[in-house]
């Protein structure tokens, strides 16, 4: 009968500390939407740049091209991002290289991390 009451209380120590754990990863990720969105826009600029810098570069622009240096960007409102242009096989070019065919672009704000990528 003892053996059967800790078998029972075992599992139901068991269970609640599992439930316990998954709330606290549902409440932790719930209070981290801040740093989520701003991860989600700082991947986003970095799309946006891309973009800008490939048609800048290779296209027919009636004014003159101010294009921004590579690399990884930090904002001011604490997040990062970090744009990485490749070909088809893999290798990793500058964004104005008319063989780009996509474009890796991922932003980080506290915890969080949010990326985009564009084929084209």
């Amino acid at each position: 009968m003892i053996l059967t009451i800790l078998a029972l209380g075992g599992t139901l120590l068991g269970a609640t500390t599992v439930a316990g754990l998954l709330t606290l990863y549902q409440i932790r990720n719930s209070t981290d939407l801040t740093n989520s969105a701003k991860a989600i826009f700082a991947a986003d600029a970095g799309i946006e740049w891309a973009l800008y810098k490939s048609t800048c570069a290779n296209g027919d622009a009636q004014t003159t091209c101010i294009i921004p240096e590579e690399g990884e960007f930090e904002f001011s409102n604490g997040s990062s991002v970090k744009v990485t242009c490749q070909d088809t096989a893999g290798l990793v070019l500058d964004c104005s290289d008319p063989t780009v065919t996509s474009i890796r672009s991922v932003g980080t704000a506290g915890g969080s991390s949010r990326a985009f990528e564009a084929y084209f």
